[in-house]
């Protein structure tokens, strides 16, 4: 399930997950958080990051000011 709608809009999931980001979370951490299978949130995270909504840094992830315009 893509995360970056062809249009560029985000689905209704990925919004969620990105609204968690307030402070930096490793995969781990926002899956407990939001419910979802570890596998699904790595593969969401990995798009978003290729489509500079959220970013990585030592393991943990947080939100850029592109991924906060999108929610």
């Amino acid at each position: 399930m893509a995360c970056v709608n062809p249009d560029g809009t985000l689905s209704e999931s990925a919004k969620m997950l990105l609204r968690y980001l307030g402070e930096p979370l490793a995969p781990e951490e926002i899956s407990k958080k939001v419910g979802q299978q570890l596998f699904k949130v790595r593969s969401s995270l990995r798009e978003m990051t290729e489509a500079e909504l959220v970013r990585e840094d030592g393991g943990k992830y947080s939100i850029t000011e592109l991924g906060k315009g999108k929610i």
